[in-house]
């Protein structure tokens, strides 16, 4: 049986998704701008990074988990016990959870900075974000392979992150202004 899982695969798959992101944010710069580019490589790695920290067994001696064993439905224990048991420097499972969603959402509002439908974009992009965090937490009931737990604590903090995130991209917009790399549109060239 192939067994995959465990912290270094996770960072193996966030460096390889940041070298695919950077390649993106070059090849659609020009286009783009700079800013504009780096924040919609930085939203599409962060979501490849979520689904990698969310989805890769934390073990990769998880093997089969019986189906009897599995759970049936999402626990409602709102801050439940889990929430303090498990920790990464320092910080507890909820903390983390909330971290996890912020780089989402500052990204995503760079990204949809730049044009005026941004401000329909942003607040879709964030209920996009809820949604996600949603799939992942229903991905996790079903594959009981994974060994994780669907839980709505996760889903509130995933998504209270996501908003954090939006205020710290809608507070860096005048400072980044990602609206200054627009390129302006040349006239043809009569011959």
């Amino acid at each position: 049986m192939v067994t995959i899982g465990g912290a270094g695969v996770m960072v193996l798959g966030a460096l390889a998704a940041a070298v695919l992101a950077g390649l993106l944010a070059l090849a659609v710069r020009p286009r783009l701008g700079t800013a504009t580019a780096v924040s919609v490589a930085g939203l599409l790695w962060s979501l490849v990074a979520i689904a990698l920290v969310t989805l890769v067994p934390t073990r990769p001696d998880v093997g089969v988990v019986p189906a009897e064993t599995r759970s049936e439905s999402c626990s409602w224990d709102y801050g439940g016990p889990s929430g303090t048991t498990f920790e990464v420097l320092g910080l507890d499972q909820r903390t983390l959870n909330v971290l996890l969603f912020v780089p989402a959402g500052v990204f995503l509002v760079l990204a949809v900075g730049r044009w005026w439908t941004g401000l329909v974009l942003a607040p879709a992009g964030l209920a996009g974000l809820a949604a996600y965090s949603l799939a992942i937490e229903l991905t996790q009931l079903q594959l009981a392979r994974l060994d994780r737990a669907c839980d709505v604590t996760d889903m509130v903090d995933n998504i209270l992150g996501a908003a954090i995130g939006v205020a710290i991209g809608v507070v860096l917009l005048p400072v980044v202004k990602p609206w200054r790399g627009r390129r302006p549109s040349r006239p043809p060239v009569a011959h």
